[in-house]
């Protein structure tokens, strides 16, 4: 079963919050947008500080509306929050060992989005590191290890998770050797994933049921972003605010979030807290060059959910 459920009213409103999208932006096709949204109706369970246990976290009804929310798409640095989560099951259960270099990296790779970082994160969670291609016995070794991850998500058993992947680095200029081998000749076995499943693990993360309630907080703190004073000093400059959902939020508003882009797509995960409103959660996902290299977008579409009131 979905971890919400959908309802007249938020069907009503996610779908105007779409077509005042496509009216403001109309180079953005409706095959280009993928976007799941939660409201945390009174008691809310989330954003507690691990007040609730998983097993009551669970039962908890949540409504929700999504739109393409089951499609693969390149998910860019969105990943990282699947390699956050997985990093601290590994810390819990003793299956990796924390270090300076590892919390350095674990910081890095969420709050400045470092694909160096990321890189360090993949290689203590599978045992594996980048280098020269390989021959076939030792590849095929090599690629079941770096599948580990993804064999973790799958023993989760949730619905959303079904179709991801979550198994390749992130990159700059992109991957060389027996990581450009792994990837694919067309590319095939890059990393995917969907805005309901990433809006699923997020919901745990800030329900403080991700992994423990410890590491759960560890997460968030790693996640909240400044809206106040957030400047860039050049136009190339990210900041996972400015050009995303938060850079569209009022200034009494809070938000936790991990944005990815690339020059072909551009994507928000955030969970939000607005004065006087419902919390809520929203997982857009941007494609297209155009509108991948697009910053209002984003931030339309954060100014557009803080004036909804469900």
């Amino acid at each position: 079963m979905p971890f919400f459920r959908q309802d007249e009213q938020l069907q009503t409103m996610g779908n105007s919050l779409l077509e005042t999208i496509w009216e403001k932006f109309p180079a953005l096709g409706r095959h280009q947008i993928a976007l799941t949204w939660i409201v945390y109706d009174p008691p809310v369970p989330v954003n507690t500080g691990g007040a609730i246990s998983a097993a009551e976290f669970w039962q908890y009804p949540v409504r929700g509306f999504s739109y393409r929310g089951v499609e693969r798409i390149f998910p860019a640095s969105i990943v990282k929050l699947f390699y956050l989560v997985a990093i601290h099951e590994w810390l819990e259960k003793s299956m990796a060992a924390t270090s300076a270099e590892l919390e350095r990296a674990i910081r890095d790779a969420i709050v400045d989005s470092s694909n160096d970082a990321t890189s360090l994160i993949v290689d203590v969670l599978t045992g594996t590191t980048s280098g020269p291609e390989l021959p076939p016995a030792p590849f095929a070794t090599w690629q079941q290890q770096r599948n580990i991850v993804n064999r973790y998500y799958q023993s989760l058993g949730w619905e959303e998770l079904e179709s991801i992947n979550v198994n390749q680095k992130t990159w700059g200029d992109g991957p060389y050797g027996r990581e450009r081998a792994f990837l694919g000749e067309l590319m095939d076995n890059r990393n995917m994933l969907t805005t309901n499943a990433t809006a699923r693990l997020l919901h745990a993360i800030v329900g403080g049921v991700a992994v423990s309630s410890g590491r759960s907080q560890a997460m968030m703190n790693l996640l909240k972003r400044n809206l106040n004073g957030v400047e860039l000093s050049s136009p190339t400059d990210e900041n996972q605010v400015s050009g995303f959902l938060g850079g569209g939020l009022p200034p009494n508003a809070q938000i936790w979030s991990k944005a990815g882009w690339t020059s072909q797509v551009r994507h928000d995960a955030a969970y939000i807290e607005i004065s006087e409103q419902q919390p809520c959660l929203v997982v857009v996902f941007i494609e297209g060059k155009v509108n991948g290299q697009n910053r209002e977008i984003l931030p339309f579409i954060g100014q557009q959910l803080a004036l909804l009131t469900p």
